[in-house]
């Protein structure tokens, strides 16, 4: 499987929405399997794939129980998989932060024990900054995307962001990169576009894209569905797919195997 961890140093940034996106257009563009999974206790990731706000559970309670993570994938569309956090008590996750720490591969072992096809693509969602899901999240990744907004915030936090993936991801042979985004991009701020080149200009090609700021993706999120569906003439369903495209390049896809239940 090929694993990209979406990552950010501060949070407010849309990562989770951006996380969303993704994983609808690559699902659609690659014709891969992709799973979709939410490492960030706010558990907002299966709500922006449509699944019932009602739903608790997730990997969270099938880890304390001892269940198969399997049990806990929703399919939302054929092909594309998420895989909730889901809710558990204050109490359960410190239990679970415990053992998540105490090992290692705790989250390459489960990931793993998915079966999943060697070429599916799992998008992991971490909560901002350093976490020890985030840590998980960074150690098995062979691509980190880096979600930023174009303001000084972010700018000075990405420092931050280079050191976690300087320290979980370029020692490993498997890791490929690190590649940048900027998110909610407003094109009439002067700040904005002056971030933008300045950030466009650190990182070089690692630079995938720009997603601008669109009122069809907040409608999209209140009406359940992507804005891929919402809004397909919107601005920022035409950067999604460019971005999903820069990532799909780098993936280097060859006719990808189906998971068989």
């Amino acid at each position: 499987m090929k694993i990209i961890t979406v990552a950010s140093a501060k949070g407010g940034v849309g990562k989770t929405t951006v996380t969303e996106s993704l994983a609808v257009a690559l699902s659609r563009q690659t014709q891969r399997i992709v799973l979709a999974m939410d490492l960030d206790p706010q558990n907002a990731l299966a709500l922006h794939l449509g699944v019932d706000p009602q739903e608790l559970r997730g990997w969270s309670r099938s880890s304390l129980a001892g269940m198969h993570w399997r049990d806990v994938c929703f399919e939302c569309q054929p092909g594309l998989f998420v895989l909730p956090f889901g809710v558990i008590t204050e109490q359960d996750r410190a239990e679970l932060e415990a053992q998540i720490h105490a090992d290692p591969d705790w989250l390459a072992t489960r990931l793993q024990a998915l079966g999943l096809p060697e070429d599916a693509l799992v998008l992991l969602d971490t909560p901002p900054g350093p976490t020890t899901y985030g840590q998980q999240a960074l150690t098995v990744a062979q691509w980190v995307l880096v979600v930023m907004l174009a303001d000084a915030g972010s700018y000075a936090t990405l420092p931050m962001m280079q050191r976690l993936v300087q320290t979980y991801c370029t020692p490993r042979p498997d890791f490929a990169e690190a590649l940048y985004l900027i998110n909610q991009l407003n094109s009439a701020r002067q700040l904005s576009q002056d971030i933008l080149r300045v950030l466009r200009e650190g990182v070089g090609q690692s630079f995938i894209g720009v997603i601008h700021l669109d009122e069809g993706v907040a409608e999209a999120l209140a009406l359940g569905t992507s804005v891929l569906d919402h809004a397909p003439q919107s601005l920022a369903r035409h950067d999604i797919m460019n971005c999903a495209a820069a990532i799909a390049d780098r993936l280097q896809a060859t006719p990808p195997p189906r998971w068989q239940e």
